[in-house]
């Protein structure tokens, strides 16, 4: 039987899976690498690490699958998106890879938010402006490291790098593309305005081609080291965030896919580029027939992860993820009236405020630990709430929504979810819906299933998340109080925001 080797280049880790013919998942594997580091505001990982994880991910997938390498019929590459890597002309690294979490393009992308020009822009890209695009990254180096500028001859993001190290080849799929900044969604081209911003020649980026275009592993180390036989086909595929919509199963117009990871993200596709008339959502383009629409935060898992460390270190002891949602079991929805609006890393959608900060309000002498974690979570929820809201604005309000991410694993948080949104979540039969959909492209470019719809078809879903009818009107009540205490403290964050800068914070 076939098997199909799908590999997810995610910020945090490598993940792989493998189908059979069926799409159903016979081995997965894992490769981690270190986390984002570099002084304030910075965010770089050692691309060099992000070769590792693939090596230590396909071996553990094919091990696990009890396949060899001359069973896997394709493979398919996804990858995090909005990364970004400056090679020399000797195609050396210049810096490391900027992930998406890096914020030194802020002030660069300041100069255009809410300006006619940044409107224009977002209406050709579908990207928002915001700091966290390359493009503005971009503008930050030519502006704060000229010498990088001007010796920079190729940019391009983890997953270019990983494929050119597995295939010898420079490509880019539509889909890492389009969270540049500087890709018309309109004509799949990369933007010439756009380059004329930041001073870049079209030279420098590479070439643009539809998920389904094929290259072969080339006999190079890192192909030896990850277990694979040179000629296999490497399907060129698409980002995470596609492919975890994939994953889930919630490719069809009517279906939206919520995912919480480290960040978060609420999605659909659509059919013909959909855009927010303020520039709210961003809208990615997949191929010349699908974009995916939808908004993302930045404060998903990665907030718990904060409130985990906080307890942990003021306990003298390691507390688990379990262990803070179990906390948070131990007050009542609503947390007894503390709000916590969690923009630690600053926000996204929809309002792409990369000023805004963390705040729990409502605190007195009767709060404890526990009020915080459950606040925490209902946070989150609220951010997701949010972001429906914003895609309802353009007519994107989902039948049907499919929940992926670790936070599936936690049945308070999917409860809280359910109840904030007033919505069932339906939760696909393999959680690691990234890698699966990764290795659906596999499937999709060897002709094995016939096209994008047809492969999210094989999604099976085996359970689901019901609001609580008790807890919506508390959650109603409560989201209309943040919402407003978010507005209010809208000059706050500015004024917050620039005494931490000025303080090196």
């Amino acid at each position: 039987m076939s098997m199909f080797l799908g590999i997810d280049l995610g910020t945090g880790s490598c993940k792989a899976a493998v189908l059979d013919g069926e799409g159903r998942v016979c081995g997965a594997g894992q490769g981690t690498y270190p986390a984002g580091e570099g002084p304030r505001r910075w965010n770089e990982q050692p691309p060099e690490a992000l070769l590792e994880g693939i090596v230590q991910a396909s071996r553990q997938a094919l091990m696990a699958a009890r396949v060899s390498a001359r069973q896997i019929e394709a493979v398919s590459v996804g990858g995090a998106m909005h990364s970004l890597l400056v090679l020399d002309g000797s195609e050396r690294p210049l810096t490391g890879v900027i992930t998406w979490a890096d914020g030194r393009g802020a002030h660069q992308a300041g100069q255009y938010r809410n300006t006619p020009q940044g409107l224009a822009l977002y209406q050709r890209t579908g990207c928002p402006v915001h700091g966290m695009y390359p493009l503005y990254k971009i503008l930050w180096l030519r502006d704060e490291q000229p010498g990088v500028f001007a010796q920079a001859a190729r940019y391009v993001t983890a997953k270019e790098y990983l494929l050119h190290a597995l295939t010898g080849e420079w490509m880019v799929d539509y889909s890492i593309a389009a969270g540049h900044g500087s890709m018309n969604t309109h004509t799949l081209r990369w933007d010439a305005e756009a380059l004329a911003l930041a001073g870049l020649r079209e030279e420098q980026f590479s070439p643009l081609a539809p998920p389904q275009y094929l290259l072969k592993l080339k006999d190079t180390p890192l192909v030896a080291q990850a277990g694979l036989l040179p000629g296999t086909p490497l399907v060129l595929g698409c980002s995470d965030a596609v492919n975890s919509s994939l994953g889930a199963g919630a490719v069809l117009p009517n279906r939206a896919t919520l995912m919480v990871g480290t960040s978060g993200a609420l999605r659909v596709v659509a059919r013909q580029p959909i855009l927010h008339p303020q520039g709210k959502n961003w809208c990615y383009a997949i191929d010349s027939t699908h974009w995916l629409v939808g908004g993302a935060i930045n404060n998903g898992g990665v907030a718990l992860d904060w409130l985990r460390g906080v307890f942990s270190r003021a306990g003298g002891a390691e507390m688990t993820f379990d262990a803070v949602a179990a906390l948070a079991g131990e007050v009542p929805p609503g947390a007894g009236g503390v709000l916590c609006l969690p923009f630690f890393a600053g926000e996204r959608s929809p309002n792409w405020n990369l000023n805004a900060r963390g705040v729990f309000f409502g605190l007195t002498l009767e709060h404890g630990p526990a009020h915080l974690a459950r606040a925490l979570l209902e946070g989150v929820a609220f951010r997701f709430r949010s972001l429906a809201e914003m895609l309802a604005e353009v007519g994107c309000e989902p039948a049907e929504i499919r929940a992926s991410g670790g936070f599936i694993h936690s049945p308070l948080w999917l409860e809280i979810m359910a109840s904030v949104l007033n919505r069932q979540l339906f939760l696909p039969e393999w959680g690691e819906t990234s890698s699966w959909g990764a290795a659906a492209w596999a499937m999709i470019g060897m002709g094995a299933v016939a096209d994008l719809e047809a492969a999210g078809q094989l999604v099976k879903v085996n359970g689901r998340a019901t609001p609580d009818p008790e807890q919506v009107p508390v959650y109603d009540h409560l989201y209309a109080l943040y919402t407003r205490l978010y507005e209010n403290l809208l000059p706050s964050f500015e004024a917050v925001a620039r005494f931490q800068h000025s303080t090196g914070r």
